[in-house]
């Protein structure tokens, strides 16, 4: 079973059960889903709805920061509520140890040695992380390899 179908039958379960507040959220993910598939005329796999799921996530992270700013906790509950539905459908994270020693691997195999070449690694750990790690984490941890 995909991703993709494992989430419509959570949609059918979370109508059946009446939970209109996990219902909204799952349909927030596959319209996103269908919107990617009719704009790039694709069918979406795994890695590419968990990339939807990433971007979704982040989203509602910037959303919660600007609310509690704005003392609008109403809102930035709402928002936390949706990313714990969405998380559900990401793959186990790597912890920040093993995302540190996957960069490191990575700089040593293509043999970087400068910011200079920070592009070339983040292209090389996005394809070997993606889906896996929080890109943030990796960022700074590709940084960190490159300074040092």
């Amino acid at each position: 079973m995909t991703l993709k179908d494992q989430i419509t039958e959570d949609m059918k379960n979370a109508m059946r059960a009446h939970d209109s507040e996990r219902l909204g959220t799952i349909r927030l993910l596959l319209a996103a889903c269908k919107q990617k598939e009719v704009d790039e005329r694709i069918v979406l796999d795994d890695a590419a709805v968990i990339a939807i799921v990433d971007k979704l996530i982040k989203q509602r992270n910037d959303s919660v920061t600007a609310f509690t700013q704005a003392k609008r906790m109403d809102l930035a509950d709402k928002e936390a509520a949706e990313i714990k539905v969405l998380q559900a459908y990401l793959p186990q994270r790597l912890s920040l140890e093993e995302v540190t020693a996957a960069v490191q691997a990575i700089v040593a195999q293509l043999g970087a040695t400068g910011p200079g070449d920070m592009g070339k690694v983040m292209g090389a750990v996005k394809a070997q992380l993606a889906g896996k790690a929080d890109m943030g984490q990796v960022s700074t941890a590709v940084k960190a390899a490159l300074a040092g």
